[in-house]
């Protein structure tokens, strides 16, 4: 017997929650699902059992501290705006998808429960990483050499170096990344 997958649905439009939960109802079931139109009535409801939580990427980023400890049971709804590169580990649905490719994407997430991992070829060192933090805080290249105590030259290999392991080229992708792997502050955004 299959065992019932408990999800969290956190999503303010009543819309895209309702066609969610269709999709999630008819093609996986059996599901149990609970509909929260904000963050705060989910945690006022204070139930720690569910299996998954799908959520948009500001709910996300404004409750980083709840969510990066449920990173592999959460699935973020994007919209094309936002480019999440598959390298972040997490799980993602671009709302403007067509049906079947959503479909399939839960197929994935929800059937094979496989975890999104980064190889361990693809992660940053720690100076990547101080690199990083640095970039998506708006440093130019001489101020991260300055602040690093690094010559210009080690700062563009590090960039060059996080790029290809990211397959990120963006500063937005960059930061998004940064976030979502927890390696800014929570109060970062605000």
């Amino acid at each position: 017997m299959q065992k019932t997958k408990q999800i969290a649905i956190i999503l303010p439009d009543t819309l895209q929650s309702t066609g969610l939960q269709s999709l999630l109802t008819d093609y996986f079931p059996p599901v149990e699902i609970a509909c929260f139109n904000s963050y705060e009535s989910l945690i006022s409801d204070g139930v720690e059992h569910f299996d998954y939580y799908f959520t948009q990427a500001d709910v996300f980023v404004l409750n980083t501290d709840y969510f990066l400890p449920r990173r592999s049971k959460t699935v973020i709804l994007l919209d094309k705006e936002i480019a999440c590169p598959s390298s972040t580990g997490y799980y993602t649905l671009n709302i403007y998808d067509s049906q079947e490719l959503i479909i399939e994407h839960l197929q994935e997430i929800l059937v094979a429960e496989t975890v999104h991992t980064t190889e361990k070829n693809k992660e940053l060192s720690s100076r990547e990483t101080d690199v990083l933090k640095l970039i998506v805080q708006g440093s130019t290249n001489k101020d991260i050499a300055d602040k690093l105590h690094i010559s210009l030259n080690t700062v563009l290999s590090h960039r060059k170096n996080i790029t290809a392991k990211l397959g990120i080229k963006t500063v937005s992708g960059l930061t998004f990344y940064a976030i979502m792997n927890g390696l800014l502050p929570s109060d970062f955004i605000g």
